[in-house]
């Protein structure tokens, strides 16, 4: 199976050798040069196209990286973004990865770097999707142990026994195993998963890791799956077992 990767990037030079590498690594790429037309793809369900991860310029015409990123995060939290840019001061990265892009890679870069951040994101993104024999498309289980999360059937089992989570805390648990190992800072999760026009508290997000501990960890004081960073935010732990 390839991979499908949106290349959003208004440099034609930097377009073309994005395209060519990509294609050499036997990744499908479509290309384009502005917002307008990254959103157009991203977000019409008329496109018919999904795209298995988004790379994307922070200063281009008209709609700039920032805004289409926010954009494509109200309706999918799910597809990898790789934000490839110019923009290399901190401030730009923080506010980059705030929004709800998983990665960022300043210009100019080494290929072979490039090449090895995309293959992580789409290691840890969302799995290819399976066409069964009715044509719906079902995206396999993620299994961590005795926790399985079924994003599609919007369901998980501790130990093989069904684990009721209301839709921000199914929301939190799939954002975490989707991302095993990545560490969230609680802006982060408030903008993933509530949006970022919620206007709230960081401690609307620890109820909610507080109340999700209790219904999958053995004992929720010394968390298995979801730990804290201390001075960061929140982890998810734990082995992937297919």
């Amino acid at each position: 199976m390839s991979y499908r990767i949106l290349c959003v990037e208004d440099n034609p030079e930097i377009g073309k050798l994005l395209t060519e590498s990509l294609a050499a690594a036997d990744y499908a790429c479509d290309w384009v040069r502005d917002g307008e037309a990254a959103l157009a793809l991203l977000t019409s369900e008329s496109a018919g196209v999904r795209y298995d991860l988004v790379m994307l310029d922070l200063m281009l015409p008209g709609v700039d990286g920032l805004d289409v990123c926010r954009r494509l995060r109200r309706h999918d939290s799910q597809t990898p973004v790789l934000m490839v840019t110019a923009k290399a001061a901190i401030r730009d990265v923080v506010v980059g990865l705030e929004i709800g892009a998983d990665d960022y890679v300043t210009k100019p870069f080494a290929m072979p770097i490039l090449l090895a951040r995309v293959q992580a994101l789409l290691r840890r993104g969302v799995r290819p999707a399976v066409n069964t024999d009715d044509g719906i498309v079902a995206a396999p289980p993620l299994g961590y142990g005795p926790l399985v999360i079924d994003i599609d059937q919007h369901r998980v089992t501790l130990e093989g026994k069904p684990v009721q989570l209301t839709g921000k805390e199914f929301a939190l648990l799939s954002l975490f195993a989707r991302h095993p190992g990545h560490s969230f800072t609680r802006g982060e999760l408030l903008d993933r998963v509530w949006g970022e026009e919620f206007d709230g508290y960081d401690h609307t997000v620890n109820t909610h890791i507080n109340r999700l501990r209790g219904k999958i960890e053995t004992d929720p004081a010394k968390p298995r799956f979801i730990q804290t960073v201390w001075g960061v935010g929140y982890r998810f732990a734990g082995d992937e077992h297919p």
